[in-house]
């Protein structure tokens, strides 16, 4: 994948890199066997190799750089966290959620094979991130284990991502009127809990005690809405063709967003004032944060 809108060489060179490097990850933990699994194989693949951003496993890699940690142990971690997320966007864009045909750029998985393969691939990614965290190669002390899984497990669950994807299904579904602090909590669920899980899990390797990691939580909660109020400025205002999804479907669905909510001009603004506001989170930090810095400001710069 290019990466494109992005002038910041250090951001761009290391996208670039963390996408072929987790992509490999990918590669290693999924060979296709020789039997009739080949195809729910073959499917993980297609969703999971070739694909999306890596803003998630980015964050993670370059927060636990900060604290000395092999990378190899973070892009593991990482590849754990997209696999969650990889698995999270096939099941979104499958009929029932919303049935969506086009996904970075190329038919969705459903559209690609077929439901039932879809349902299982996103199912056997969503095991895949565990067992990837359960390695000793990932780390080799069971007490980080059992951190980074228990960490995943409530960003991903009830208490995460699925939790605020059920909100966001119950306000469509029944005609809910969300106000700004309803969707907020939405949204630090579905799309927030996910970018916060990359930053604390990055610091967990780090073996870094939680009261060493406030200043990192900050950081996470607000880039975590600034990038959601970006998503949603994306939707209004963004091109499909660069975007490789359907856009303006907020809107088309009546969905109370940030948008709709603040307008263009004030989302805008509440995005810049976030952003602001997480690099100020890192100010302990020195150069080695320069990542972290340049993560948070393409949040709102990007174009897809």
């Amino acid at each position: 994948m290019n990466v494109v809108g992005i002038e910041d060489d250090l951001l761009g060179d290391g996208l670039r890199q963390v996408q072929r490097e987790i992509d490999s990850v990918f590669d290693a933990f999924l060979p296709v066997p020789d039997d009739t699994r080949a195809r729910l194989v073959e499917a993980m693949r297609y969703a999971a190799i070739g694909g999306g951003k890596r803003v998630r496993p980015l964050l993670l890699v370059s927060t636990a750089e900060l604290f000395g940690v092999a990378r190899d142990a973070a892009l593991r971690a990482g590849a754990a966290v997209e696999a969650i997320h990889v698995y999270s966007l096939i099941h979104d864009d499958l009929p029932c959620m919303d049935d969506d045909d086009l996904r970075h750029g190329k038919p969705t998985l459903h559209k690609t094979f077929d439901e039932a393969t879809a349902v299982l691939a996103g199912d056997a990614l969503h095991a895949l991130a565990f067992e990837i965290l359960a390695d000793t190669g990932t780390s080799p002390d069971p007490f980080t284990r059992s951190e980074l899984i228990a960490t995943l497990g409530k960003a991903s669950g009830m208490g995460g991502m699925a939790g605020g994807q059920m909100m966001d299904m119950v306000a469509d579904e029944e005609g809910v009127d969300y106000d700004l602090h309803t969707i907020t909590r939405l949204q630090q669920l579905k799309t927030g809990a996910l970018l916060a899980a990359s930053v604390e899990m990055g610091a967990i390797l780090g073996r870094i005690p939680p009261e060493g990691r406030t200043h990192l939580r900050g950081y996470a909660r607000d880039i975590g809405l600034a990038f959601q109020i970006a998503d949603d400025l994306l939707d209004v205002t963004g091109d499909e063709s660069r975007a490789g999804k359907a856009l303006r479907k907020d809107e088309g669905q009546g969905k109370q967003t940030f948008v709709t909510l603040m307008g263009v001009a004030k989302a805008r603004e509440q995005a810049r004032m976030l952003i602001d506001q997480a690099i100020g989170h890192l100010g302990s930090h020195g150069s080695e944060a320069d990542m972290l810095r340049a993560l948070a400001r393409f949040i709102i710069e990007r174009d897809r």
